[in-house]
């Protein structure tokens, strides 16, 4: 995974192909073949990889977090775009490339699912009503297109940070 993530980010998502990875691993195209099936396959787990360490993160700062929306809001905006910053330049066209599979189009929906439930349960006790599906999505939306926008360099992570932020206490007192 390690080299599969350094091809991506050394030479962009497109040229992560199963026989340049085996390449660059120094193991032979069978192991690869053997180990993902399909570039697909090697996608897949790659975004699942990424998935992994981005709740990893949250739920580490959320145990530790104090119980108020500032802290939880912050929580959820920093470990988002920090993960998205660990994994750097290549998240956001592995992000795009899983738009070219139906397949993995679904794992990324799946997951997102899983992450607005999990910032909706975080955030739920703070709201005066049910956190609704809609702002749900707009704030991960906000969160995606921020936080790639400051792997890309063309925002400061601070400042994506706080978008975020206040993108999440803003639909959670409205509701």
């Amino acid at each position: 995974m390690d080299v599969a993530w350094n091809v991506v980010r050394s030479e962009g998502s497109d040229a992560l192909t199963l026989g340049n990875l085996a390449a660059r691993a120094g193991v032979s195209k069978p192991v690869v073949y053997d180990h993902f099936v399909t570039r697909t396959g090697l996608l897949r787990d790659l975004y699942k990889d990424y998935d992994a360490r981005q709740h990893a993160l949250m739920d580490e700062a959320l145990r530790a977090c104090a119980r108020t929306l500032p802290a939880v809001a912050k929580v959820i905006a920093t470990t988002y775009v920090n993960c998205v910053m660990q994994m750097g330049r290549e998240m956001p066209g592995v992000s795009a490339a899983l738009a070219g599979s139906p397949e993995l189009d679904a794992l990324k929906k799946e997951h997102e699912a899983l992450f607005m439930a999990k910032c909706r349960d975080a955030l739920q006790p703070f709201a005066t009503k049910p956190l609704a599906p809609a702002g749900m999505r707009a704030m991960l939306g906000a969160a995606e297109a921020v936080s790639f926008a400051a792997a890309m360099q063309e925002l400061n992570p601070t400042d994506a940070i706080e978008e975020i932020y206040d993108a999440i206490v803003r639909i959670t007192q409205r509701t």
